[in-house]
């Protein structure tokens, strides 16, 4: 997939993921949220809890699932700290989430992976 191509699709999936979680009655907070550790496909609030969330998509969820990292989760997890103290929501509920998304546009989410 070439550097535009996969730019768009990621785009794509991440707006497919963020309508998922909206659906559920999350809000988007942020999307490509970037730190000094990296970045946040999406950040959503749902309640009293600010939800991370780490966006992969692929031909199917086994595949999107195997290109989620131990590295990548704790990026994600070191960004999601520097979110939370930048926006005063330290007392916040987090979790760290995975979304997978296969080329028929469907989502499997992975909840609070940081603890797996």
């Amino acid at each position: 997939m070439s550097g535009a191509l996969g730019y768009h699709a990621g785009l794509a999936a991440e707006d497919i993921v963020a309508r998922h979680y909206q659906a559920s009655g999350a809000r988007v907070l942020a999307t490509r949220w970037r730190g000094r550790a990296g970045e946040v496909d999406l950040v959503l609030q749902d309640g009293s809890d600010v939800i991370f969330v780490e966006v992969k998509a692929s031909a199917t969820h086994d595949q999107a699932a195997q290109r989620l990292t131990p590295r990548q989760i704790g990026r994600v997890t070191l960004a999601a700290q520097e979110y939370l103290e930048a926006h005063s929501k330290t007392g916040s509920g987090m979790r760290i989430d995975a979304a997978l998304v296969d080329r028929q546009g469907r989502v499997e989410t992975l909840k609070n992976i940081s603890m797996v």
